[in-house]
């Protein structure tokens, strides 16, 4: 089930608020645990018990490495929690990759397993680890009731995308938490732009990329198009997703990390990664660059340690080669800035940082998006020219046009200027109860737009449902 869903927004989404709302404080996280896990269940039966092993595993362990503290056996808790919750991630989505490799590269026959990903496993595995290293580091006591960890882990709003919540986040509101007035309207709010964001600009952007895929007649100006629209698609799907993942925890009483912040504003590759898929980030740096030695130690590992974040950083995102060089692209460009670009970007103007950094992150989405090495290639050829595709074609200035109000909303979107425009004007007295008196007219109509879309479009995917 996806939040951009008839079925979610009109059925499961209202009864669980009425039934959690109505039920005692003491009980919430109890009926919160179970229709999470309805929730899953709905949209992947068959692996609830393995996300119930996974929270078992880190109860079990957690309590173990708390009451061996001081002791050898504190760590061996931790390697077999941390061996468990990996080695399920990898058997789920890295063994058919690996046997494919073994394949090609011994020129043998075994047999894919082809196994399907269980739905956002790779983020409630994060999860569960966060929460077993910072039980080992003394950061946090370990939580002797099963529900309340399984609630931290299985809660719907951000289970299957993210953004990556710790647990030393919400520890507290796992058992104090209250459910304002004020939280309840502000959580409404974001909800309904992040579904706004997500329906009205991310799947219109994603029929126009369906619609590359699909034509025999692509261009030069087709292929910067699509790229483009890709671009914009991924950001408005994630961080539309993002948003609503966040107000959904503010109904409910929980402060969800911010994942996003304007990402495509950035002025270079290390300020985009401090603004895009932030949760992601900071778990990395603190659960894999840092512990590595991260920047204090000799340069050669230093430069070791940003390289084996970012290989994992791609091989994180997706069991195949792109998404490896993804990472790794990602890691070079980190490497040269902190090495001298970025002294050499401080003495550029503004605009020219901006260029330099959206060039950089629009030719990335190449490597991300690309089926296969050869179609990777073959994409990068095509941009700049090599392909020997015409430079435009009729189709192609049909569907600019036609896209070109959607890709400059999305551009505008994708910048603070309308919500910096809509701060300038609440300073005023006046133009707060202005804002104050539209806002819900606003709310209800992009609710009632989007409500049309979902009825009219079967075409809703989620990108980083895949991841």
């Amino acid at each position: 089930m996806v939040f951009s869903s008839i079925s979610f927004l009109y059925y499961f989404l209202p009864c669980a608020l009425l039934l959690y709302f109505l039920t005692p404080f003491k009980y919430r996280n109890l009926v919160l645990f179970l229709i999470s896990l309805g929730f899953y269940f709905y949209g992947e039966p068959k692996y609830v018990l393995l996300m119930l092993a996974t929270i078992l595993s880190s109860y079990i362990n957690g309590r173990l490495i708390e009451k061996f503290d001081g002791t050898k056996y504190k760590k061996v808790f931790l390697i077999i929690d941390i061996a468990i919750s990996l080695g399920l991630l990898a058997y789920f989505k890295y063994t058919d990759f690996v046997l494919l490799n073994i394949n090609r590269l011994f020129n043998s026959e075994i047999s894919l397993l082809k196994l399907v990903l269980p739905i956002g496993i790779s983020f409630y595995t994060f999860q569960t680890l966060s929460y077993s290293i910072d039980v080992y580091r003394g950061e946090i006591p370990a939580q002797k009731n099963f529900i309340t960890l399984g609630t931290y882990v299985v809660l719907f709003p951000q289970l299957v995308a993210g953004p990556i919540v710790r647990y030393v986040e919400i520890a507290k509101e796992l058992t104090e938490r209250k459910s304002t007035t004020e939280n309840f309207s502000s959580g409404i709010n974001r909800f309904i732009i992040g579904l706004a964001k997500k329906v009205i600009i991310a799947n219109n952007l994603g029929l126009l990329c369906q619609m590359f895929y699909n034509t025999n007649e692509k261009t030069v100006l087709y292929y910067w198009l699509y790229v483009l629209a890709y671009m914009l698609q991924i950001y408005f799907d994630f961080s539309g997703y993002s948003d609503m993942a966040i107000g959904l925890g503010r109904i409910l009483g929980f402060s969800f990390p911010e994942n996003f912040n304007y990402p495509y504003c950035a002025t270079s590759i290390t300020d985009f990664w401090r603004k895009w898929h932030m949760t992601l980030s900071y778990w990395f740096k603190d659960y894999l660059y840092i512990p590595l030695g991260g920047s204090r130690t000799t340069k050669f590992k230093y430069l070791r340690n940003l390289l084996i974040v970012w290989f994992v950083t791609g091989l994180w995102h997706g069991a195949d080669w792109n998404f490896i060089l993804w990472g790794l692209y990602f890691g070079v460009i980190l490497i040269m800035e902190k090495t001298f670009i970025l002294q050499l970007l401080e003495k550029a103007p503004k605009f020219v940082r901006h260029l330099y950094t959206l060039a950089l992150v629009y030719f990335s989405w190449l490597l991300f998006n690309a089926t296969s090495l050869s179609g990777m290639l073959k994409d990068i050829q095509s941009v700049f020219g090599f392909g020997g595709l015409a430079f435009a074609s009729r189709e192609t200035w049909y569907y600019l046009r036609s896209f070109l109000v959607v890709i400059v909303f999305a551009l505008v979107g994708a910048t603070p200027l309308l919500r910096n425009l809509v701060v300038k004007i609440k300073e005023k007295v006046i133009g707060r109860k202005i804002v104050n008196m539209i806002e819900p007219l606003y709310l209800l109509t992009l609710l009632i737009i989007v409500t049309a879309y979902l009825v009219d479009s079967s075409f809703n995917p989620f990108i980083y449902f895949r991841f």
